[in-house]
């Protein structure tokens, strides 16, 4: 092995073989780990390319071979060269991949019993003592101290993951900064949980999930805003017959039927169940390879279709291609901070595919007045009543105050927020897909669907698939697989929008009145 000039004076040919073991004994601590991360493996391959700072070799001390003197100056009965044993280290080394899938599955095993919906559920006997009460009385709910994990154990492991991601992966690493940001709204649900029924549950609520009052990326419209405009708009078509009446006469088990077939064509070898749930709050809910129908509900065909592209396209489609990510495993598995983006996506293919409906539309909508009118102490009562107002059926309007009022203050003042997520996406994922196009970034797109993400993370996931971090998603609706026919939809969109449509639409309303 040649050696630098400095080396060569400080080394002579004569050297002791007990000279040479002193030196690559010095040349790194003993016990002292060979890769702490992607930063330490960089610095170790740094410092095993140059000399160290006392002009020792660089062929010494990391390959464990001793440096030696020139071999013309050898002579061959002097014995064999001496090899000194490699310093003992804690574990091999790791690749940045391998810190990255290795943290990202920690991730997922620590919020794998963070069940936010399951934690939040109300009993049956809730709906029936109300019923009882002629509405006049606030439920009266309790939920259980078993949240089915330790709280303060799991604040300890979400700690750990976070010190250890900083130390390993460095506070600049940006696939880092994503986990961290995961990881620690994980530790934010656990408190947010522990706080169930106060006022703690629903700061920390608004936090994680935001709030009607919240502005949008303008600084100007706040969601509340959006709502109003929305509501004069759907009310206004809400009396029209705009196609044949929606009977509900599909049953849960149908439905569930007729789903399984549908995912059988879309997903191909992957297997989805659909079954019935009985202790289910909404009309459908779904998780990574599943969805559930709740039990004694009534589907329309289109409620069916709806069910199709939202829960399975979306939903699943996106848990699946998580779960396909071989490094980014964490985005199998959607904190609040992923809520506006997947609830927006799911509601927004709805539209694309002529699904919705003016009363889905509405529905989703009013989700957002009604937690706007809980924040400002509108309680239980009280929102009860809205939805009674705005037409909905006695039973809805107790399953729709239920999800604003669930783990807040039914007294008022305190809801559950996560409901204004809906409209809120729509509108950030359509100016997300119409900032693409128009900057010649549309195949930022598709990775929307690549796992449960936030919008601030897509550019940088899609930078990471020429390295193998980051796989394409298997699972693309219709629409997003072949893109064509929505960059001619947001282009017309936008020029409508710039054309003036409020004024040529008045002139024929002028028209229309005659």
């Amino acid at each position: 092995m040649a050696q630098s000039s400095e080396a060569q004076e400080r080394s002579g040919p004569r050297e002791a073989d007990g000279a040479v073991q002193r030196e690559l004994e010095a040349s790194e601590p003993a016990g002292e780990p060979r890769s702490g991360g992607a930063g330490a493996a960089e610095g170790d391959a740094a410092a095993s390319r140059t000399a160290g700072e006392d002009g020792r070799d660089e062929g010494g001390g990391e390959s464990g071979e001793a440096p030696s003197a020139p071999l013309e100056s050898l002579s061959l009965r002097d014995g064999p060269i001496p090899h000194a044993p490699l310093p003992p280290v804690a574990a091999p080394w790791r690749s940045y991949k391998e810190i990255l899938a290795g943290l990202g599955q920690r991730v997922l095993d620590a919020q794998r019993p963070l069940r936010i919906l399951q934690a939040l559920r109300w009993e049956a006997e809730v709906e029936e003592q109300f019923l009882r009460s002629k509405q006049r009385e606030l439920p009266k709910v309790t939920y259980s101290d078993d949240l089915g994990f330790d709280p303060e154990a799991k604040l300890r492991e979400i700690e750990e993951i976070l010190r250890d991601a900083e130390r390993e992966l460095g506070k600049r690493d940006r696939l880092g900064q994503i986990l961290r940001a995961t990881a620690d709204e994980y530790r934010k649900v656990v408190s947010m949980l522990m706080g169930r029924g106060t006022k703690a549950f629903y700061t920390l609520s608004r936090e994680l999930y935001g709030s009607p009052k919240d502005k949008l990326p303008d600084g100007k419209t706040s969601v509340r805003d959006m709502g109003f405009v929305l509501y004069d708009l759907l009310t206004a078509i809400g009396g029209e017959r705009l196609g044949p009446p929606q009977q509900r006469e599909i049953t849960a088990e149908m439905a569930a039927l007729e789903l399984n077939a549908r995912f059988d064509r879309f997903f191909g070898g992957a297997s989805i169940r659909v079954q019935v749930d009985d202790s289910l709050l909404a009309d459908a809910a779904a998780g990574s390879d599943y969805v559930k129908i709740r039990s004694g509900a009534m589907f329309s065909r289109s409620d069916v279709d709806i069910l199709e592209a939202h829960e399975g396209w979306v939903h699943v489609a996106t848990s699946l291609n998580g779960q396909a990510q071989p490094v980014a495993r964490w985005l199998a598995k959607g904190p609040p901070r992923t809520t506006a983006v997947q609830e927006g996506l799911a509601v927004l293919v709805e539209i694309l595919t002529f699904r919705s409906t003016p009363r889905r539309a509405k529905k989703l909508n009013d989700r957002i007045l009604a937690v706007d009118k809980a924040e400002d102490g509108a309680s239980f009562l009280d929102v009860f009543e809205w939805y009674r107002t705005e037409g909905y059926e006695e039973e809805e309007c107790f399953q729709n105050a239920r999800r604003v009022f669930r783990g807040g203050v039914l007294a008022g003042g305190a809801p559950f927020t996560k409901d204004a997520c809906y409209c809120k996406g729509i509108v950030l994922n359509y100016a997300f897909m119409r900032a693409a196009i128009q900057h010649d970034r549309a195949m930022l797109i598709p990775f929307l669907f690549v796992g449960k993400v936030a919008h601030e993370d897509v550019p940088i996931l899609h930078a990471h698939v020429t390295d193998g971090i980051v796989r394409p998603p298997p699972y693309l609706p219709p629409m997003f697989d072949d893109m064509s026919g929505l960059a001619i939809w947001i282009c017309y969109s936008s020029f409508f929008s710039r054309l003036g449509g409020t004024a040529i639409a008045e002139h024929y309303g002028r028209m229309l009145e005659h």
